[in-house]
C-alpha cells in the first residue's frame, strides 16, 4: 500500500492516530506533499516511514525547503506518480506537469481540502489534512493496486477509518 498525507502542520511530531497511524506504518512507502512545517516533523515522518517521498510546501521551515524539492515524481507499481504542494500550481500547470511527467497519478496538498478527481488522463489526489482540516473533513489517501497490477484504487479515509470517498482506473 502506498499512502498519502499532506498539511501536518505541526511543531515536534507527525500527529498522527488512529488508521491514519497505522496506514503510515504499515505503508511500502509514504508520500507527504508539504507543510510538514519543521524538521522534527519530517524527521518523525521520515523515521516511520519504510520510505518517504516528500515535497515543501509554503509553511515548511527554510531547512525544509533547503532539503526537499518543489516537486517530485517516482514509480510505483507501475504507475508514475509526481508530487508537488500546490501552492505554486494553477489547474493548468498541474495538467502541464502531469503531462511534463507523463504521471498516471498527481498529488497535491496545500488546500486541506480531501478530493480524489479525474484530471485528464490521470488521478488528481488531494488528501486533505490528517492534523489540521480546518474546515473539512480531516483525512489521508491509500492506494493500492489489483492483484493483476492493472487497476489503482485510491481511498481518501479518515483517520477513524471511515472512507470519504473512493477511485478506481
Amino acid at each position: 500500500m502506498l499512502v498519502i498525507v499532506s498539511d501536518t502542520h505541526g511543531t515536534d511530531d507527525p500527529r498522527l492516530e488512529g488508521r491514519t497511524r497505522e496506514a503510515v506504518d504499515r505503508a511500502e512507502r509514504v508520500v507527504h506533499a508539504g507543510d510538514f512545517t519543521t524538521a522534527a516533523v519530517y524527521g518523525a515522518f521520515d523515521d516511520r516511514a519504510a520510505r518517504l517521498t516528500a515535497v515543501y510546501g509554503n509553511n515548511d521551515s527554510s531547512e525544509l525547503v533547503e532539503r526537499l524539492p518543489d516537486v517530485a515524481a517516482f514509480e510505483w507499481r507501475g504507475r508514475r506518480f509526481v508530487v508537488a504542494h500546490g501552492h505554486e500550481h494553477t489547474e493548468t500547470a498541474l495538467s502541464m506537469l502531469a503531462r511534463q511527467e507523463d504521471a498516471d497519478v498527481v498529488v497535491v496538498g496545500h488546500s486541506h481540502r480531501p478530493a480524489i478527481t479525474e484530471f485528464g488522463d490521470a488521478l488528481l489526489v488531494n488528501p486533505g489534512s490528517h492534523a489540521d482540516p480546518r474546515q473539512y473533513t480531516p483525512a489521508h489517501a491509500e492506494a493500492e493496486m489489483d492483484d493483476r497490477g492493472e487497476e489503482i484504487r485510491v481511498t481518501l479515509r479518515r483517520p477513524d477509518g471511515a472512507t470519504v470517498s473512493e477511485v478506481c482506473q
